[in-house]
């Protein structure tokens, strides 16, 4: 009897400590599709760095019935990449959330014209905007200075302003730019109108996770955190190596892509990580970022109360 409950004794606790292992798994879901956007994420794993931090970790990305944020408030994923405005729009909503890791330095958005004309004299234009979001601060700005923009909601490409049927576009630096400019569109530098250098440089993409699940596994995050760090680093020092892993989580899964696109945009993202003051890839919030975007949202009335920097970092 007593080498029968040994037995027994021994199973329950080899499931429990699966179990318990699983718990300690992170799902990590990037906000969007395969690209060099993440490529830090995809060397961490590619390489073993998130595996020698003691921290197993299964990078899923988002679909059209299920983004980003969706799956973190379900508890598909664990972590997820939000640019700040995102972050204080869901804080601001009553699920708090802490950051965990910051890539983004400067702001990537802006306004490209059609037929080369300046944006900020189109007052009422046609505008394109993100479905999904990541234009907070393009409607701020079109409210603050009285251009009355007409949102015009799309999916994840350009063809509604390449065929003419908007005035203008929202555009990353990094994506949306260089698609156009691989469309044989001519732009000329008085049609772009960049957010970071007209009072608006907020910090763009962050690792967030929710803080209740943050609150119970801090160590877990801090090895992804870390992990995460070692692979942008790792890919500031081999971008060649980068890209060939980068195209791998591409074809895997099946993005519309080509591989001189995604060297523009890693080329530009690992730019947009530099402070402008430091000159160096400092992996932090900014206090003074973080109250510049949240006091304008809520001018705006994007916010319903100031979310303070407090409220976004573990207490």
């Amino acid at each position: 009897m007593g080498n029968m409950y040994r037995i027994i004794f021994s199973i329950i606790a080899s499931l429990l400590s699966v179990a318990t292992y699983a718990q300690d798994d992170i799902v990590f879901t990037p906000q969007w599709t395969a690209q060099a956007q993440f490529a830090g994420y995809y060397v961490a794993e590619a390489k073993g760095f998130y595996r020698e931090a003691g921290v197993k970790v299964r990078i899923e990305h988002p679909s059209v019935t299920q983004p980003a944020m969706a799956r973190l408030r379900s508890g598909e994923c664990q972590a997820t990449t939000l640019q700040l405005c995102q972050a204080l729009e869901i804080v601001d909503g009553g699920i708090p959330l802490v950051n965990i890791l910051q890539t983004s330095m400067n702001n990537a958005m802006v306004i490209v014209s059609a037929r080369g004309k300046d944006p900020l004299t189109q007052k009422g234009a046609r505008v394109g905007i993100w479905s999904v979001g990541f234009g907070q601060l393009a409607i701020c700005m079109s409210i603050k200075d009285h251009l009355d923009y007409q949102w015009v909601r799309f999916a994840q490409n350009v063809n509604l302003f390449v065929a003419g049927a908007l005035d203008a576009t929202l555009a990353m630096s990094y994506n949306e730019y260089y698609q156009l400019i691989q469309a044989g569109m001519e732009i000329d530098d008085k049609a772009v109108y960049r957010f970071c250098d007209h009072g608006y440089n907020v910090q763009e993409d962050g690792v967030y996770m929710t803080r209740e699940y943050y609150q119970t596994h801090r160590e877990q995050a801090r090895k992804f955190a870390e992990a995460s760090r070692r692979g942008w680093e790792w890919v500031a020092q081999h971008p060649d190596e980068t890209l060939d892993i980068v195209m791998q989580y591409v074809d895997k899964e099946g993005i519309a892509t080509n591989r001189t696109l995604q060297r523009l945009m890693l080329k530009e993202v690992l730019r947009l990580q530099v402070d402008r003051e430091s000159k160096k890839r400092e992996f932090r919030l900014r206090p003074d970022m973080v109250k510049q975007a949240s006091r304008l949202m809520v001018d705006n009335m994007m916010l319903g109360h100031e979310v303070k920097y407090e409220e976004l970092v573990d207490k």
